[in-house]
């Protein structure tokens, strides 16, 4: 819903932390969940480690909002799924994320949420909807050769937002 993006972004920043660098993330250097691939895409200029360092939530909010937010249409989907969706597009890509709503509420699985994907999501329980997601979410993470590394922190992340989605459902 509209008015769950200030929430919503609180909630990804409280999941993805500051600056990291592990050996084992593909991601790379990353802070506040945005990578530097990331954020150089979205500067159009190169990022050193100090430039990702001083990323702060006022810097990358309209990020979040543009390429994550706006691509999953979170100001169209009911509270509680705006933010499960949201995050597993952070998490995991939107592509990936609008597969899962789209396989949730059992329409055509093209990883485009349109207007056939946003009308089923209307027409089916919040709490429904983020109960598949969810499940699937965790199918998918448990598949991943990068689980025995990630597998603890992302279930942890996982049930922390089913939990919140269900709660703002």
């Amino acid at each position: 819903m509209k008015q769950n993006w200030d929430e919503a972004f609180k909630h990804i920043l409280k999941h993805e932390g500051g600056f990291v660098n592990h050996p084992s993330d593909p991601g790379g250097m990353t802070n506040l969940g945005v990578t530097k691939r990331v954020w150089e895409e979205w500067t159009h200029k190169p990022a050193k480690e100090s430039d990702m360092r001083a990323l702060t939530p006022e810097m990358v909010a309209p990020l979040y909002k543009k390429k994550y937010w706006d691509v999953v249409f979170g100001d169209d989907l009911p509270a509680g799924v705006d933010l499960c969706v949201f995050d597993a597009a952070v998490n995991a890509g939107v592509g990936r994320a609008s597969k899962f709503l789209q396989q949730a509420v059992g329409v055509t699985v093209d990883g485009q949420i349109g207007p056939k994907t946003i009308s089923a999501v209307t027409s089916k329980p919040a709490d429904e909807i983020i109960e598949a997601f969810c499940a699937l979410r965790e199918a998918h993470y448990k598949s991943l050769n990068t689980f025995d590394t990630f597998g603890k922190g992302w279930m942890r992340r996982l049930a922390s937002i089913k939990s919140e989605s269900t709660d703002m459902a």
